[in-house]
């Protein structure tokens, strides 16, 4: 029988409580041994709502769990590269929410893991059977030269204590959403963008970007573009564009 990878879920985010550690628990190969909150009562009603045998209320002590591979990071934004960080040094390896980090600097952290720690972006785009056929039809020739993508995707959420809208730890549209679009380009491109140019609103009260609209381009007459907002309705769409053709993927609610 193959070894199951153990996993400790880092706090009680909704993400982790609604979709990923459900995942997680589905896996064959895979198996949740704990979960923590500052708040141990939080944590413990996690964990039995979820059927997590432990439960503890600090992340130190999840980190100290010698009977935990992999750390799966939900935290806001502002506490993924210290949080990453501390578990990678404790021995574990990482699976930590996107964006990975604020800023670019902030990511250059990330070279002090230690040797044979291995850490990854959360984002499901990279491994999808869909987007993974999207790339297939797009290396196939079927589109003709792909030069152009397009994106929207926005939601409404104007509540101040949401961490989304807090400034100070890494709130906003483009860090939450805006990474998605980016990060689509980049894999069905599978280049990097040479230039960025984008045009910026900002919420007076929260001082979050709520509107923003981004031209990227990638060379050779490809380009991307996308809208994200976090207060306009909600919805969610993605269009390549081909000399041949177009894929469309679209959501709305």
């Amino acid at each position: 029988m193959t070894k199951k990878v153990r996993w400790g879920i880092l706090s009680t985010a909704n993400i982790g409580m609604a979709k990923v550690t459900p995942a997680i628990q589905k896996a064959e190969n895979c198996e949740v041994v704990a979960i923590a909150s500052r708040d141990f009562g939080k944590a413990r009603e996690a964990a039995d709502q979820l059927g997590i045998a432990r439960a503890y209320g600090s992340y130190e002590e999840l980190f100290a769990d010698p009977e935990i591979d992999v750390i799966y990071n939900p935290l806001p934004n502002h506490l993924h590269i210290p949080m990453t960080l501390a578990a990678t040094r404790a021995g574990k390896h990482v699976l930590c929410e996107k964006p990975i980090a604020i800023t670019a600097k902030e990511a250059e952290e990330l070279r002090q893991v230690p040797e044979g720690r291995l850490i990854m972006e959360a984002f499901m785009i990279r491994f999808h059977p869909q987007w993974q056929r999207a790339r297939e039809i797009i290396r196939s020739g079927e589109l003709g030269d792909v030069r152009a993508i397009d994106a929207v995707f926005s939601y409404f959420n104007a509540n101040p204590d949401n961490v989304r809208n807090k400034a100070d730890i890494g709130g906003g549209g483009i860090l939450d959403i805006g990474c998605y679009p980016i990060t689509s380009g980049r894999f069905l491109f599978e280049s990097e963008p040479q230039r960025v140019v984008s045009l910026v609103e900002r919420d007076p009260n929260f001082g979050t970007d709520r509107l923003a609209s981004v031209m990227m381009d990638f060379g050779a007459g490809k380009r991307l573009t996308f809208t994200c907002s976090t207060q306009l309705v909600r919805h969610q769409r993605v269009q390549v564009f081909g000399t041949k053709g177009k894929l469309e993927d679209h959501h709305s609610l």
